[in-house]
């Protein structure tokens, strides 16, 4: 895969292929070649720096080096949070001399043509440093809070790109933004809790009798189902405040967000599915499951549209 500035490196490639593992539709072949390029690069961005934070990156050092980072320092998460946001501000300064990573340097024609701010991109970062220090939440809207760093970005950089943005839209992306990452966070219960963090807030943990040792049993019991049912419940209530979203927009871009939020449907469907035991793994929607859900939001939004 090539950016619009010259052929990516293998690692910066491996990011930009992550994409097919999402839980939605990043970059579908349907949109504008612009609009593809530009969505690509943003998820460049919000992959590598999730994986930073994550400590995912791919051996080597590649990104590191490419950050100006002692590729034995690698592993240092924080130390490379630093650089890579020393290296995106040199995205938003025309008269630099440009940033050194590949993806950062596949960003720029995207921040010149959609006029991009700094802000969404720093508060991708923002969450990420927040998960090195904050590996719990008290209450859900402690975790609110942390979505509005992680997740809410990511939807209003979409708007932004496709020149659609308005209070009332950004309103709504937020609410689906959000309601995708706690899809997210219940899918990997089990892998976040191998990484020392838990994102199911600890208030809702004691209400329902769920202990730190539940959720790492091989299944889960009786009390975690009904965790995870009341916050796949919120989680969808979250996806019905922001289904307005796709009705009022049109063409090629409804038809993408409705995969967002048909994608949120179908993995909650998912969970359900598997009566809410998240432990063994992570249950994925099937294709068709997703078709199914993207052609129930495409007629709801054709109703109120």
């Amino acid at each position: 895969m090539a950016t619009r500035q010259g052929r990516t490196d293998a690692s910066s490639r491996d990011t930009l292929d992550k994409a097919a593992d999402e839980n939605f539709p990043v970059a579908p072949f349907f949109l504008p070649r612009a609009w593809r390029d530009d969505l690509m690069a943003v998820y460049g961005f919000s992959r590598l720096v999730d994986d930073i934070g994550d400590g995912d990156l791919a051996p080597g050092g590649a990104d590191a080096r490419h950050l100006g980072v002692d590729p034995g320092r690698a592993g240092d998460r924080v130390a490379m949070l630093d650089a890579f946001e020393a290296d995106l501000r040199k995205v938003f300064d025309p008269a630099g001399p440009g940033p050194g990573h590949p993806l950062l340097r596949a960003l720029v024609p995207t921040v010149r043509r959609c006029s991009l701010t700094p802000e969404p991109f720093l508060g991708l970062i923002g969450a990420n440093r927040q998960d090195q220090l904050v590996r719990r939440y008290e209450t859900y809207d402690d975790l609110l809070a942390y979505c509005e760093l992680s997740a809410n970005p990511v939807g209003r950089l979409v708007l932004a790109i496709t020149g659609t943005a308005t209070p009332e839209r950004v309103r709504r992306s937020d609410a689906v933004c959000t309601a995708l990452q706690i899809v997210e966070h219940l899918q990997d219960v089990t892998e976040d809790l191998g990484r020392d963090r838990v994102y199911l807030p600890a208030e809702d943990m004691k209400r329902f009798l769920v202990g730190e040792r539940d959720l790492a049993a091989a299944t889960a019991n009786a009390s975690v189902r009904t965790l995870i049912a009341f916050e796949a419940e919120r989680a969808r209530d979250l996806l019905d405040q922001g289904a307005p979203l796709v009705g009022s927009v049109h063409g090629r871009l409804r038809l993408l967000l409705a995969g967002f939020v048909a994608g949120g449907r179908a993995a909650l469907a998912s969970i359900a599915a598997a009566g809410h035991d998240v432990l063994p793994g992570p249950p994925k929607p099937t294709k068709a499951r997703l078709l199914r859900e993207v052609g129930a939001v495409l007629r709801s939004a054709h109703r109120e549209g």
